[in-house]
Formats: C-alpha cells, structure tokens, sequence
C-alpha cells in the first residue's frame, strides 16, 4: 500500500513538473523582426512601451477590446500630429490620458531613463527613414538592459514590411488569426490594383506630391523611395520628383516644378476644423471644410497656381497620416482611381476606409479622408 501511495506520487510529482517546464517554454517566443534580428519575447506581454504612439492605428486593429490594456508607455506624437484621431480614441477610452508620455516627437525624442523606469517587458519600435543618435542610444540601452526589443516598419518601405509588421504585431500580441485575416484584406486590395495596372500599357499620368500643403509657404517637400512615394509609383503616378530626388523624401523648387507641369496635383495634410494654414483633412473635418482648406492654400502659392493642373481642376488631397498605417491601402485605392478613372471606376477608397474601421477598429468611421479633382 506504502509503495503504491509513493509510486503515485512519483507519477503526480513527474507530471507536476512536466507541466512546469511545458509553461516554462511557453511563456516567451522567438520571433524574427523587420530588421532580421531574432528577439526572444514575453509569450504575453504585459508591459509594453511603443516607440511611436501612432502605431495605434496598427495596434488598435489587432488588440480587440481595450487597446490600451498592455501599453505602459509612449511618445506623444499622435496627439501632436494627429489631435483629431488622438481625440476619437480619448472619447472612447479615457484611461489612455494616463499613459505616461515620453516625449512629444516620437522615438528619437524618448528618454531612455525614463523607459526603463517603467519596467517593459516589450519595447516596440519603428523603423524610420532618418535614424537620430537618441534613437540609437535607446537600442543600446534596453539591449543592455536585456529587454526586448523588437522593430516593426509601417512608414518607410511599406509595399516589402506592411504584412510583416502586421503579423509581427499579431504574434506578440496573440492575435496571429486577426493579423492574417486583416492582411489576406490587405493583400487582396493591393493586387487588385498591381494586376490592372499590369495590363495597361498607356502612358502613365506625371504626378506632383506635395507634402504638409500649407506648413511652409514655399514648395514642394515630397516622398520618392519610400513612403507615400511608393505608394504613388505602385499605383502608376510618374513622380516628377523620381530623377532629382534619390532617398525617401527631398524637396523640390518652385521652378523646377513649374517647369515639369505635372499633370495631377496630389497634397497631404492633417489639419483639424479650425487649423489655420493648413490642409484640413482627417475624422473631425467636413468635406465642405476640406475642400475650402485645399483651395485657399494652393491659392496662396504663386507656383501651385501656375500649374496646368491647378488650372484644369486636377488637384486632389489626401490625409497625411496614411503614411504611418496599414490604412494606407484606401490611400494607394484613392491614388490609383484619380490616376486612372476609367481603370478603377469600381474601386472605392472611402468605402475600403470605412470597412476597415468597421471590421478592425474599435471608434466609428467620421470625417474625410480624400478630396478628389473636380474635374
């Protein structure tokens, strides 16, 4: 009887401990980031500090419910940036205001101090298309520190990390299923687009994307290798910037412009209802609002009005802030149809939008997002 109370509990303790070492090596992962690098991370991550507060148009998508729960910490670049979406999400979960901030610019702004004071155990990152030496230092610090740190990229090469940087995102924050069904969504949009355009073979449009219409009074800084430039050489525009601008983003002249005659006009801004001197566009702005706002600035530029394009009405806009989220697809959808009408007349970039938002995000649709040509 003794002998067989004692070989039940060897049986008992046996498995007690294989259950242990079975949680052992669940609770964390290894996961391989946009960098390449090979990141061992929480298998649920509970303290989690983003480099970047708008990658909240990312993570609010896969985080259903609160998507706040597990952010310890981050930058306050939404709510300078982008007020109107850092208000919408404010409204519906209050709690955000306390997320202690660190600092107001993003990543390179963030006091490495202050981020291990706060105990992470996950540090999220973007990869970005200009890297500061505080960026750097915060690396080499939460390495040493042994906290993990992992880089996602959903502003610079979009078209090559969007689906990554969402099934990334997914797999540490368990959501691996919802990442996959946003981007078979993703994906699908998107190659829609590529394979029409592989079957057409006219000319392509010549196009001049102005960025922050109505920041700085002189023209034009612009996107090329990267960014909202890449989304605009995807869905068939001809940069005019392409031969005199080689990185993600550069500048070109009044001049040069004028000279090139493009034969669109695409602007981007961020402006809320009552921003003065600056593109309105976003969820708290009217369509009548947004439209108001394009006309007055590029009047106000001598080289803007000079351009055939402003002159036959082919001036179109859209928010900024595309640049930073996967929500880009209706983006590259509203760039493809204003190029080619006739090609993409089926195609409806609002309404891609407004799915998103309804099938992902957890604040309703609002606002306007696209002005598109009058003509």
């Amino acid at each position: 009887m003794l002998n067989s109370k004692r070989a039940l509990w060897r049986t008992f303790t046996a498995a007690l401990l294989g259950l242990l070492l079975i949680s052992l090596t669940v609770l964390a992962r290894t996961v391989t980031d946009i960098d390449g690098q090979r990141v061992e991370v929480p298998d649920h991550p509970q303290r989690i500090v983003l480099g970047e507060s708008r990658m909240l148009y990312t993570l609010a998508m896969l985080e259903p419910g609160n998507p706040f729960q597990r952010i310890v910490g981050w930058p306050q670049d939404l709510k300078k940036y982008d007020r109107q979406t850092w208000d919408s999400f404010a409204q519906r979960f209050p709690a955000m205001l306390q997320i202690p901030a660190l600092g107001l610019d993003g990543m390179n702004d963030m006091n490495p101090e202050r981020v291990l004071a706060l105990k992470p155990d996950l540090v999220i990152l973007p990869q970005l298309a200009r890297k500061g030496d505080a960026g750097q230092q915060l690396m080499i610090m939460l390495k040493a520190a042994h906290i993990p740190v992992i880089t996602v990229d959903l502003r610079v090469h979009m078209l090559k990390n969007t689906e990554a940087s969402v099934a990334l995102f997914g797999e540490v924050l368990g959501q691996p299923a919802r990442a996959a069904r946003f981007n078979a969504f993703y994906h699908q949009h998107m190659q829609r687009i590529q394979q029409r355009l592989a079957d057409y073979h006219g000319r392509k449009p010549r196009v001049l994307l102005h960025l922050h219409l109505g920041r700085r009074n002189e023209c034009c800084v612009t996107a090329v290798n990267g960014s909202l430039g890449e989304l605009l050489q995807f869905a068939g525009g001809d940069n005019i910037a392409a031969g005199a601008v080689s990185g993600v983003f550069g500048r070109l002249n009044e001049e040069a412009v004028i000279t090139a005659q493009p034969d669109l006009y695409f602007a981007t801004g961020t402006g809320g209802p009552d921003a003065e001197g600056a593109l309105r566009l976003g969820p708290a702005v009217s369509a009548e609002q947004a439209r108001a706002s394009l006309d007055t600035l590029i009047g106000q530029q001598n080289g803007l009005k000079a351009l055939r394009a402003v002159q036959n009405h082919q001036a179109a806009a859209l928010w900024h802030n595309f640049y930073l989220s996967p929500w880009h697809v209706a983006a590259t959808e509203f760039f493809a149809k204003t190029l080619y009408p006739d090609l993409f007349q089926d195609v409806d970039p609002q309404q891609t939008l407004q799915q998103i938002f309804s099938d992902y995000l957890p604040i309703p649709y609002s606002g306007t997002w696209f002005i598109a040509p009058t003509k």
